[in-house]
């Protein structure tokens, strides 16, 4: 979801037997990582054309710990929906979401979010506007709001948010026709324009979109694809809900004398009054009466169409149950993950049938911040066994904790990190960067990650990704005219998902809220090229 599932693949190959405990006085270092999952009922198979949700932001870590700590929070992988049975040896979906990553530049406590566009077998992401990798990744997303400035590192959420609801969903659009031919091949190019709606409190609406290209574009050296990716295939309206997490650290002591304990990072999740959390909301699907209909016939000079949602289009997931899949992850080739007893801290909570989280054990230790309340899990463990004689790691208080295990001295303080090279684009002049270039710029923002991003202004159609989308000119001046629509008739503050019931909206971090030039208004898109560390703030590091 969040790319680091090579991490766990890589992870799984550790798995054996535990092993005896070794006589070591060291402490090792391991981690914590599986799934946290949200169980819901098969909707129907024809709400296949997007999906959308509210997930909770906050601080997993009370301290970030340095950039081996990976994880998501509560998202989906969407994959293409087909007939029958897939094609073998085909990976490809869109994932992303909210998290923390170990290539993140300017991570900070607060999440950031990506789109995460995974081309075939991974041979490219596509995480924003103007930030990927592999082939095609640089271009595999053009921006399409002009009020909302995507930074390369990912989507700020304003610093400190604390448990409140990111709504966010992809629906298909047709903004481009499909194609018999893709890049001379005879090879097609289908016309899903997958686009990315938010639902925040200080921006609601349509933000950038995956070009078809950027998925049929590897058919003409893969024909066996053509037809197979969703530039041209519809969504699997059934995807699984849960939150991914790849290394949260640890420090273990082990001695086959004294046993088994480990401490970990300092772990946070939401809480209310009541000692529960709601962390997703109203999983939602779409068929094509939600807004594909609508938008085709106003392209072809139908009546203007609002952009919200037709709830006639929509129908809503019921939440079942969930389940917790977190292990302690030992480093060495041989050795099984072995899962924590979360039953013993945490319960589902299902409020109302459209909604997930958790209830926190009474005993847990609450903390509030200015911008909401926070529970820390467990830090200590003890390796035990559960009633099915199975080894488990179960909680248990500091003042448990043998003292020569020099666990209480365990550090997982935000480490001394070099300073991130900056993320860039390229600068050669005779790119797709350059001619014929930007109409206004450069400016810069400064979100609250300690970074300041460089952007300018495109003409919409002129923005690198569409210059390499194997459009023609003429088809990139009739795209054009219909984002100038969109943008004089869909703003950015008023609902296109449907609102949530419970919870309170978060906000974008409010540098990353922009207003076209004067002239500019309509068909006209804020394109990141540059982002780097503020050298007039402090360093995270430093603090």
């Amino acid at each position: 979801m969040r790319h680091f599932r090579r991490n766990v693949i890589l992870a799984t190959v550790l798995m054996g037997s535990m092993g005896s405990l070794q006589a070591a006085e060291e402490l090792r270092e391991m981690n914590i990582g599986g799934y946290l999952s949200i169980g819901h009922n098969q909707v129907p198979a024809s709400f296949n054309v997007g999906f959308s949700f509210y997930t909770a932001a906050w601080p997993l870590l009370e301290k970030y710990p340095g950039n081996r700590f990976q994880s998501g929070l509560f998202g989906t992988w969407m994959h293409p929906q087909y007939d029958g049975r897939g094609p073998d040896k085909l990976y490809s979906d869109i994932e992303g979401g909210l998290g923390w990553w170990t290539d993140t530049h300017f991570p900070t406590e607060t999440p950031k979010f990506i789109m995460g566009g995974v081309g075939p077998n991974f041979s490219a992401i596509a995480n924003g506007p103007s930030h990927g990798w592999g082939n095609g990744g640089l271009y595999g997303l053009a921006q399409l709001s002009p009020w909302l400035l995507f930074p390369l590192d990912g989507l700020n959420v304003r610093q400190g948010t604390c448990g409140q609801l990111f709504g966010y969903g992809y629906l298909a659009l047709p903004l481009t026709a499909a194609k018999p031919t893709t890049d001379g091949a005879k090879v097609p190019t289908g016309n899903h324009s997958w686009t990315l709606f938010l639902s925040t409190r200080n921006f609601k609406g349509p933000v950038a979109f995956f070009t078809p290209h950027f998925w049929s574009h590897t058919t003409v050296e893969k024909r066996e694809w053509a037809g197979q990716l969703l530039d041209a295939r519809p969504g699997q309206p059934n995807k699984p809900m849960s939150m991914e997490t790849a290394y949260i650290p640890v420090r273990v002591f082990e001695v086959a004398e004294k046993g088994s304990y480990f401490r970990s990072a300092a772990t946070l999740f939401p809480v209310d009054t009541n000692g529960n959390c709601v962390l997703m909301h109203r999983v939602t699907v779409y068929n094509k009466e939600a807004l594909w209909n609508d938008v085709t016939r106003w392209f072809e000079g139908g009546p203007e169409v609002s952009g919200a949602i037709n709830p006639k289009g929509a129908e809503v997931a019921k939440i079942k149950d969930g389940g917790a899949g977190w292990k302690l992850w030992p480093p060495k080739k041989g050795e099984e993950p072995v899962p924590l007893a979360w039953k013993t801290f945490a319960s589902p909570y299902t409020p109302d049938p459209l909604t997930f989280g958790y209830s926190w054990s009474e005993q847990l230790t609450r903390a509030t911040t200015t911008h909401g309340s926070l529970v820390r899990l467990p830090e200590y463990f003890q390796l035990t066994t559960n009633a099915h004689q199975k080894p488990e790691w179960t909680p248990i208080s500091p003042k448990d904790v043998p003292a020569d295990t020099r666990l209480a001295s365990a550090s997982f303080t935000r480490p001394f990190e070099a300073a991130p090279e900056p993320r860039t684009t390229p600068i050669n002049k005779e790119s797709c960067w350059k001619k014929p270039g930007p109409a206004a710029g450069p400016f810069q923002a400064r979100p609250g990650d300690g970074s300041v991003v460089t952007y300018y202004w495109y003409r919409f159609a002129d923005q690198p990704a569409l210059l390499k989308a194997d459009l023609t000119d003429e088809e990139r001046e009739q795209l054009q005219k219909r984002v100038e629509k969109i943008h004089r008739s869909w703003p950015k503050d008023r609902d296109y998902l449907a609102p949530a019931t419970i919870g309170t909206l978060c906000e974008l971090d409010p540098a990353l809220l922009v207003n076209p030039p004067k002239g500019m208004e309509a068909g006209y898109v804020p394109i990141a090229i540059r982002q780097e560390r503020d050298s007039s703030v402090t360093p995270p590091s430093s603090r």
